[in-house]
């Protein structure tokens, strides 16, 4: 089962088992031929339809395609992306770590980054001392910092922020 989406405003469920299709539950009898490599034929309730695949983004999911002239955009979710959505896993690459809080109450030993300095996932971002041990606080994403909020020598309280990134 697949949710296709037309030009964001029109939705339809679509089944596709053994060359035959259902759209939101109706069966549809449709003849394609093939007619290029991106072309196609289609006959549909005795209308004719020319469609042509003009672009396609495998990534996103999305294609637009022009049909007897008229160009649409379709997005396309397969019953994989319904689950993801479901469980709230859909949308993690918008979900960038944006600050880094202090685990824990302690004093800055040492800031090892600057402003404006692009970080990598791993990068040591600053020292922590707490409970007389020294904790390398390290980057847990790709990013350029925005703005340091501590110096060495300041004491930091549980999830104070630290680091912000752009």
């Amino acid at each position: 089962m697949y949710k296709v989406k037309v030009n964001d405003q029109f939705s339809f469920e679509v089944e596709n088992e053994d060359s035959a299709f259902s759209i939101n539950g109706d069966r549809v009898q449709l003849d394609l031929r093939q007619i290029g490599d991106h072309s196609t034929h289609v006959l549909y309730q005795n209308r004719s339809f020319n469609t042509e695949l003009i672009d396609i983004n495998k990534n996103e999911k999305t294609c637009k395609i022009r049909v007897n002239g008229n160009i649409y955009q379709i997005s396309i979710e397969d019953q994989f992306d319904v689950l993801l959505k479901q469980l709230g896993l859909d949308n993690l690459s918008a979900n960038k770590v944006l600050e880094i809080k202090a685990p824990m109450p302690g004093l800055a030993l040492k800031v090892l980054v600057e402003e404006d300095a692009e970080v990598k996932k791993g990068d040591n971002l600053l020292i922590l001392e707490a409970m007389k041990m020294e904790n390398i606080l390290k980057s847990s994403t790709d990013g350029v910092v925005k703005k340091i909020l501590i110096k060495q020598g300041d004491k930091v309280e549980k999830n104070q922020i630290l680091v912000q990134f752009r």
